[in-house]
């Protein structure tokens, strides 16, 4: 399954039915499970861990040293997930110490071309990263959300859960779970409802994800008077808690 062409280190642990495409190179401390394929030109550093039924294509370069200046050869980890499609291109950087020494991508995620994922990331279940995005280091990006292409997220940036951007959104603050934002710099326009509703989401539901929208967008509320509010409709309605949890993360405070 190993084509001759291609570079496997002895080290490196590989399932019995892990394809491998001429001319990668699958370097030491890196392990793969069952049923991934991985297509030519592919590089792959360790310590990297990588989970079941991947699709891997060509030319993507997984699991190399941070660029971050701190960074000075700390036996850091990319561990990432079964079931993700890595289109052509793809980046993904390993950890650094300053952080949690690993970069994290969970399970069926799409990432398209040429897609950037920078050390200490933590991308969720069921994501899309579209053409060109980029994660700076320390991006948290939550299940179910999308990012449309060339959308770019700034360091220690929070994107919540079925979160979605337009093309070419610049988020420099964190983005709460359910919005839809666009622009350069990011502005918060509405509940992704669309999006819900693809998902299953029952419209009473999403109705009272707007009308939580309205709470903390159109009505001048500070935060903590938003969140009062929110908490006495959450009674009625549990899936106001991931939005309520996205908005108790203040490091760089929320998409206006």
């Amino acid at each position: 399954m190993i084509d001759p062409h291609a570079i496997v280190h002895p080290d490196a642990r590989l399932a019995p039915d892990v394809v491998v495409g001429p001319w990668t190179l699958i370097g030491p401390d890196v392990e793969i499970g069952e049923g991934t394929t991985i297509a030519s030109h592919v590089v792959i550093k360790g310590p990297t861990r990588i989970g079941k039924h991947n699709r891997i294509f060509q030319f993507c370069s997984l699991g190399e040293d941070s660029p971050d200046l701190k960074y000075q050869g700390e036996n850091t980890r990319l561990v990432i997930g079964d079931h993700n499609t890595i289109r052509e291109g793809v980046t993904i950087h390993r950890g650094t110490v300053q952080d949690r020494s690993e970069t994290t991508v969970g399970s069926h995620n799409l990432l398209m071309a040429y897609v950037h994922i920078g050390h200490d990331c933590v991308v969720g279940d069921r994501t899309i990263l579209v053409n060109n995005t980029a994660l700076a280091g320390h991006v948290h990006v939550g299940d179910w959300a999308i990012l449309s292409g060339f959308t770019l997220v700034h360091q220690y940036c929070w994107v919540g859960a079925h979160a979605f951007t337009g093309m070419g959104t610049a988020i420099g603050k964190n983005l709460p779970a359910y919005v839809l934002a666009t622009g350069n710099p990011a502005s918060a326009k509405n509940i992704n409802a669309e999006g819900l509703r693809r998902r299953g989401f029952d419209q009473e539901v999403i109705a009272k994800l707007q009308k939580a929208f309205k709470i903390i967008y159109r009505r001048g509320l500070t935060l903590d008077e938003a969140m009062a509010e929110l908490d006495v409709m959450r009674a009625d309605c549990e899936e106001l808690t991931p939005l309520m949890d996205s908005l108790k993360i203040t490091a760089r405070g929320i998409v206006r």
